[in-house]
């Protein structure tokens, strides 16, 4: 499969790994949108989230278990938590991922 975040996940493509486990890669976005903006990602490849399904929906869960742990480990007790799905929403790898932002005020999405 030709996906880069399988590739990162993989060890193929090397990142800043924040944080590590069997199911879940969370490491540093190379074009950050606020001071902290770490990507989370499954290790099984999932296009977005309309590919979750009650099969697979416990390694989302597992992934949103670890959002706080991260943070924790970062200093950041404020952050947003998005998830893109497909172009036209600014889906721009097509594998399910989700961002931690934080590190400044937010403004409003819309």
């Amino acid at each position: 499969m030709d996906c880069l975040f399988c590739k990162i996940a993989a060890g193929e493509i090397p990142c800043k790994k924040v944080y590590e486990d069997e199911q879940v890669l969370a490491f540093y976005d190379i074009d950050p949108k606020a001071p902290v903006h770490v990507l989370f990602i499954p290790k099984i490849h999932l296009d977005g989230v309309r590919d979750i399904t009650p099969e697979n929906a416990a390694v989302v869960g597992h992934i949103l278990s670890v959002f706080p742990v991260v943070a924790a480990q970062l200093g950041v007790t404020d952050y947003r938590v998005v998830s893109n799905n497909g172009a036209q929403a600014g889906q721009s790898v097509q594998h399910l991922h989700f961002h931690l932002l934080a590190g400044r005020t937010l403004g409003e999405m819309g």
